[in-house]
């Protein structure tokens, strides 16, 4: 997902940490006159939390916009917990 995470600047390390973290991929970074713009590509999955961390993050003054970008390979070691799930849920299933 395309992502602009709207900041004040005394949050935009934090921010771009915890975008990091969710295995985001900062894209650049805007300064308006309300604050910073950060630009971002971050898996879809990666968003469900976004809003309740971005609010402690930053207190309450942040906000972020999301539009779909494109699909994207899953890495390998989150594709194998993937297929395991499955399959153990296949096996309940039977």
């Amino acid at each position: 997902m395309k992502m602009q995470v709207m900041v004040p600047s005394d949050c935009m390390g934090d921010v771009i940490g915890d975008l990091n973290h969710r295995r985001g991929r900062v894209e650049g970074m805007d300064s308006t006159n309300k604050g910073e713009v950060i630009r971002a590509i971050v898996p879809m999955s990666e968003n469900l939390e976004i809003l309740v961390d971005l609010r402690s993050i930053t207190g309450g003054r942040g906000s972020f916009a999301i539009e779909f970008s494109h699909y994207d390979e899953l890495p390998g070691h989150l594709m194998d917990k993937v297929i395991a799930d499955s399959k153990m849920a296949a096996e309940e299933d039977e």
